[in-house]
Protein backbone atom coordinates (compact mmCIF):
# COMPACT_ATOMS: atom_id res chain seq x y z
CA UNK A 1 0.00 0.00 0.00
CA UNK A 2 1.41 3.38 -0.99
CA UNK A 3 1.81 6.30 1.39
CA UNK A 4 -0.87 8.19 -0.54
CA UNK A 5 -3.33 5.30 -0.23
CA UNK A 6 -2.61 5.01 3.48
CA UNK A 7 -3.19 8.73 3.89
CA UNK A 8 -6.55 8.45 2.15
CA UNK A 9 -7.60 5.71 4.58
CA UNK A 10 -6.61 7.83 7.57
CA UNK A 11 -8.45 10.83 6.12
CA UNK A 12 -11.64 8.81 5.57
CA UNK A 13 -11.50 7.44 9.12
CA UNK A 14 -11.01 10.96 10.50
CA UNK A 15 -14.04 12.31 8.66
CA UNK A 16 -16.19 9.34 9.74
CA UNK A 17 -15.28 9.95 13.36
CA UNK A 18 -16.03 13.65 13.06
CA UNK A 19 -19.47 13.00 11.59
CA UNK A 20 -20.67 11.11 14.65
CA UNK A 21 -23.28 12.47 17.05
CA UNK A 22 -24.10 15.65 15.13
CA UNK A 23 -20.55 16.96 14.95
CA UNK A 24 -19.24 18.67 11.83
CA UNK A 25 -15.65 17.93 10.75
CA UNK A 26 -13.35 20.95 10.68
CA UNK A 27 -10.48 19.12 8.96
CA UNK A 28 -10.96 17.04 5.81
CA UNK A 29 -7.80 14.99 6.27
CA UNK A 30 -6.29 16.00 2.93
CA UNK A 31 -5.71 19.77 2.86
CA UNK A 32 -6.34 23.01 4.77
CA UNK A 33 -9.66 23.91 3.18
CA UNK A 34 -11.65 25.99 5.69
CA UNK A 35 -8.56 27.20 7.54
CA UNK A 36 -6.48 30.38 7.42
CA UNK A 37 -2.84 30.68 8.49
CA UNK A 38 -1.92 33.86 10.34
CA UNK A 39 1.72 34.87 10.92
CA UNK A 40 2.95 31.46 9.82
CA UNK A 41 6.49 30.25 10.34
CA UNK A 42 8.36 28.09 7.82
CA UNK A 43 5.93 25.57 6.33
CA UNK A 44 3.18 26.63 8.73
CA UNK A 45 0.95 23.58 9.14
CA UNK A 46 0.98 20.54 6.85
CA UNK A 47 -1.12 17.42 6.28
CA UNK A 48 0.61 14.05 6.63
CA UNK A 49 -1.28 10.75 6.29
CA UNK A 50 -4.61 12.32 7.23
CA UNK A 51 -3.15 14.12 10.24
CA UNK A 52 -2.80 17.89 10.70
CA UNK A 53 0.79 18.62 11.71
CA UNK A 54 2.47 21.65 13.24
CA UNK A 55 6.12 20.88 12.39
CA UNK A 56 8.99 21.87 14.65
CA UNK A 57 10.15 24.33 11.97
CA UNK A 58 6.63 25.57 11.30
CA UNK A 59 3.73 26.95 13.28
CA UNK A 60 1.95 30.26 13.63
CA UNK A 61 -1.80 30.51 14.16
CA UNK A 62 -4.05 28.30 12.04
CA UNK A 63 -7.64 29.48 12.39
CA UNK A 64 -10.99 28.29 11.09
CA UNK A 65 -12.39 30.64 8.50
CA UNK A 66 -15.74 30.46 10.27
CA UNK A 67 -16.47 31.95 13.66
CA UNK A 68 -18.09 30.12 16.56
CA UNK A 69 -19.84 31.27 19.72
CA UNK A 70 -21.18 28.41 21.86
CA UNK A 71 -19.87 24.99 20.86
CA UNK A 72 -18.37 21.65 21.78
CA UNK A 73 -15.02 21.02 20.13
CA UNK A 74 -13.52 17.53 20.07
CA UNK A 75 -10.14 16.47 18.74
CA UNK A 76 -7.15 14.23 19.34
CA UNK A 77 -3.62 15.54 19.71
CA UNK A 78 -0.18 14.20 20.47
CA UNK A 79 3.19 15.70 21.21
CA UNK A 80 6.75 14.82 22.02
CA UNK A 81 9.34 16.10 24.50
CA UNK A 82 8.75 19.80 25.13
CA UNK A 83 5.73 19.99 22.84
CA UNK A 84 3.81 23.27 23.08
CA UNK A 85 0.68 24.40 21.27
CA UNK A 86 -2.78 25.61 22.20
CA UNK A 87 -6.37 25.80 21.04
CA UNK A 88 -7.54 29.34 20.43
CA UNK A 89 -11.24 29.93 20.96
CA UNK A 90 -13.44 32.96 20.28
CA UNK A 91 -10.36 34.62 18.84
CA UNK A 92 -10.02 37.30 16.14
CA UNK A 93 -7.47 36.83 13.38
CA UNK A 94 -5.30 39.69 14.63
CA UNK A 95 -3.47 40.01 17.94
CA UNK A 96 -2.29 37.46 20.50
CA UNK A 97 -5.08 34.89 20.66
CA UNK A 98 -4.31 34.06 24.31
CA UNK A 99 -5.33 37.59 25.27
CA UNK A 100 -7.63 39.01 22.56
CA UNK A 101 -9.41 35.64 22.54
CA UNK A 102 -8.65 32.70 24.80
CA UNK A 103 -6.10 29.93 24.61
CA UNK A 104 -6.73 26.47 26.01
CA UNK A 105 -3.23 25.21 26.65
CA UNK A 106 -1.61 22.10 25.13
CA UNK A 107 1.78 21.38 26.68
CA UNK A 108 4.18 18.54 27.48
CA UNK A 109 3.99 19.72 31.08
CA UNK A 110 6.32 17.03 32.46
CA UNK A 111 9.18 17.92 30.10
CA UNK A 112 12.47 18.83 31.74
CA UNK A 113 12.61 22.12 29.85
CA UNK A 114 9.52 23.36 31.74
CA UNK A 115 10.91 22.44 35.15
CA UNK A 116 13.83 24.86 34.94
CA UNK A 117 13.89 27.96 37.10
CA UNK A 118 10.59 28.44 38.86
CA UNK A 119 8.87 25.93 36.60
CA UNK A 120 5.39 26.40 35.19
CA UNK A 121 2.72 28.63 36.63
CA UNK A 122 -0.52 26.77 37.48
CA UNK A 123 -2.26 28.60 34.62
CA UNK A 124 0.24 27.22 32.08
CA UNK A 125 -0.63 23.54 32.42
CA UNK A 126 -2.56 21.69 29.73
CA UNK A 127 -6.25 22.54 29.77
CA UNK A 128 -5.79 25.89 31.47
CA UNK A 129 -7.51 28.99 30.16
CA UNK A 130 -4.05 30.39 29.63
CA UNK A 131 -2.88 32.85 32.28
CA UNK A 132 -6.34 33.05 33.89
CA UNK A 133 -7.71 29.70 35.12
CA UNK A 134 -5.55 26.73 36.12
CA UNK A 135 -6.36 23.18 35.03
CA UNK A 136 -5.78 19.99 36.98
CA UNK A 137 -2.33 18.78 35.98
CA UNK A 138 -1.03 15.26 35.43
CA UNK A 139 -3.35 13.86 32.75
CA UNK A 140 -1.26 14.36 29.60
CA UNK A 141 -0.13 11.28 27.68
CA UNK A 142 3.39 11.94 26.46
CA UNK A 143 5.88 10.75 23.84
CA UNK A 144 3.62 10.49 20.82
CA UNK A 145 0.59 8.90 22.51
CA UNK A 146 -2.73 10.33 21.34
CA UNK A 147 -4.76 12.44 23.81
CA UNK A 148 -8.49 13.08 23.46
CA UNK A 149 -9.69 16.63 24.11
CA UNK A 150 -13.12 18.16 24.50
CA UNK A 151 -13.61 21.89 24.94
CA UNK A 152 -17.10 23.17 25.69
CA UNK A 153 -17.81 26.87 25.53
CA UNK A 154 -21.32 27.94 26.48
CA UNK A 155 -21.69 31.58 27.40
CA UNK A 156 -19.17 32.27 30.18
CA UNK A 157 -18.88 28.56 31.03
CA UNK A 158 -15.70 26.86 29.79
CA UNK A 159 -15.23 23.13 30.41
CA UNK A 160 -12.21 21.10 29.29
CA UNK A 161 -12.05 17.31 29.36
CA UNK A 162 -8.74 15.53 28.73
CA UNK A 163 -8.73 11.76 28.29
CA UNK A 164 -12.18 11.50 29.93
CA UNK A 165 -11.12 13.58 32.95
CA UNK A 166 -12.62 17.05 33.52
CA UNK A 167 -9.57 19.21 34.17
CA UNK A 168 -11.13 22.68 33.83
CA UNK A 169 -14.66 23.79 34.67
CA UNK A 170 -14.90 27.55 35.11
CA UNK A 171 -17.18 30.57 34.82
CA UNK A 172 -15.49 33.51 33.07
CA UNK A 173 -17.90 35.95 34.69
CA UNK A 174 -16.29 35.29 38.07
CA UNK A 175 -13.19 37.23 36.95
CA UNK A 176 -13.51 40.63 38.61
CA UNK A 177 -9.90 41.75 38.84
CA UNK A 178 -9.63 44.85 36.64
CA UNK A 179 -5.99 44.17 35.81
CA UNK A 180 -6.81 40.66 34.56
CA UNK A 181 -9.77 41.90 32.53
CA UNK A 182 -7.63 44.62 30.96
CA UNK A 183 -4.89 42.12 30.08
CA UNK A 184 -7.43 39.58 28.74
CA UNK A 185 -10.17 41.45 26.84
CA UNK A 186 -10.89 38.17 25.06
CA UNK A 187 -12.69 36.89 28.17
CA UNK A 188 -15.59 39.14 27.20
CA UNK A 189 -15.79 38.03 23.56
CA UNK A 190 -18.96 36.21 22.54
CA UNK A 191 -17.62 34.60 19.37
CA UNK A 192 -14.56 34.21 17.18
CA UNK A 193 -12.38 31.69 15.40
CA UNK A 194 -11.12 28.33 16.62
CA UNK A 195 -7.44 27.78 15.98
CA UNK A 196 -4.16 26.08 16.75
CA UNK A 197 -1.40 28.23 18.19
CA UNK A 198 1.96 26.73 17.31
CA UNK A 199 5.16 27.42 19.24
CA UNK A 200 7.96 25.84 17.22
CA UNK A 201 7.51 22.24 18.38
CA UNK A 202 5.93 19.28 16.59
CA UNK A 203 2.33 18.68 17.63
CA UNK A 204 -0.18 16.63 15.62
CA UNK A 205 -3.98 16.78 15.45
CA UNK A 206 -6.72 14.54 14.09
CA UNK A 207 -10.49 13.92 14.35
CA UNK A 208 -11.18 17.65 14.68
CA UNK A 209 -14.93 18.24 14.86
CA UNK A 210 -17.36 20.77 16.32
CA UNK A 211 -20.99 20.94 17.34
CA UNK A 212 -22.63 24.31 17.78
CA UNK A 213 -24.85 24.82 20.82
Amino acid sequence: MTRRELGAIFAAASIATAAEKGFTPLFNGTDLTGWKLIKGHGPGYVVDNGVLVCPADGGGNLFTEKEYSDFVLRLDWRLWDGGNNGVGIRAPFDGDAAYVGMEIQILDEEATVYKKGNGLKPTQYTGSVYDVFAAKAGHVKRDGVWNSYEIQAKGPHIKVTLNDVVITDVDLSTVKDEAVLKKHPGLARKDGHIGFLGHGTRVEFRNIRVKTL
